[in-house]
């Protein structure tokens, strides 16, 4: 065996061993945190109970071993209630969303997971806007109309525009349908850029790896006025800003491998 083929069985062996032993840490964490949490979802309206829920997905994220960054741009405005799209990375998307919005939001979530014991029922105690697992015209007006319920009531709302995960790391094409939403009822969107969680951890792939998770919050677009024939072009721009830092960061960065 080569000195290079030493080093890298060591480094690899390195790298199992600090997976397994984040992996159980976030495990215990999230086991014991998040039971006290659904506890005090049941007695606390989850909208004044948001400190706790924001500093437990922060510790998610440090007990995993990540760095974590938030970069604002100068347009983006906090105090406007918005609909967020950013691209879909993997299982630890919703620690990162929580940890960088610095508003009360809430995501959308499949109809038949609110079917699920506890699990559902925290989906709905919490207020994220289900979705028809089998699209429909009735289906998708009502999931429409509970997402304006949402805005009216000031939750801003994120979504994954491609509809899946990614298994390359780039941004894949985005889906029309939270931009209609947008444009029907004038609320603003922010475009959204996770950049490093795929180099973090993989769609397939166990591995944690050493890293830092970068969050562009870019700015916030104003939809007022936009008829239904702009919403393809808002989708593709938002889009392209969406895509650059991450495409930036992926030409700078080859993942690696075990």
């Amino acid at each position: 065996m080569s000195s290079y083929e030493k080093v890298f069985a060591v480094k690899k062996s390195y790298l199992v061993v600090r997976s397994a032993l984040l992996w159980a840490a976030s495990g215990v964490h999230f086991a014991v945190v998040g039971t006290v949490l659904f506890f005090l979802g049941i007695l606390v309206d989850p909208r004044k109970n948001d400190w706790p829920q924001r500093a437990f997905f922060r510790n998610i994220l440090r007990v995993a071993g990540v760095k974590f960054e938030v970069r604002r741009s100068a347009g983006f405005d906090p105090r406007r209630t918005s609909i967020f799209v950013c691209n879909h990375v993997n299982i630890f998307d919703p620690f990162v969303i929580y940890s960088a919005i610095p508003q009360f939001v809430r995501g959308f979530e499949l109809e038949s997971h609110f079917k699920v014991p506890i699990y559902g029922w925290m989906m709905g105690r919490f207020g994220n806007v289900p979705v028809p697992d089998t699209p429909s015209r009735e289906g998708l007006e009502i999931m429409t109309m509970r997402a304006r319920e949402a805005l009216d009531s000031g939750i801003s709302l994120i979504a994954f525009a491609e509809g899946s995960r990614t298994r390359d790391g780039r941004v894949h094409e985005f889906r029309k349908g939270i931009f209609r939403i947008a444009q029907r009822f004038g609320v603003p969107i922010v475009p959204m850029s996770i950049v490093g969680s795929y180099e973090f951890f993989q769609t397939g792939n166990w591995m944690l790896y050493p890293g830092k998770i970068t969050v562009y919050l870019h700015d916030t677009i104003d939809t007022a006025g936009l008829e239904l024939v702009d919403v393809d072009g808002l989708r593709r721009h938002v889009q392209d800003i969406v895509a650059v830092p991450v495409e930036e960061s992926l030409r700078k960065e080859t993942p690696q491998a075990v």
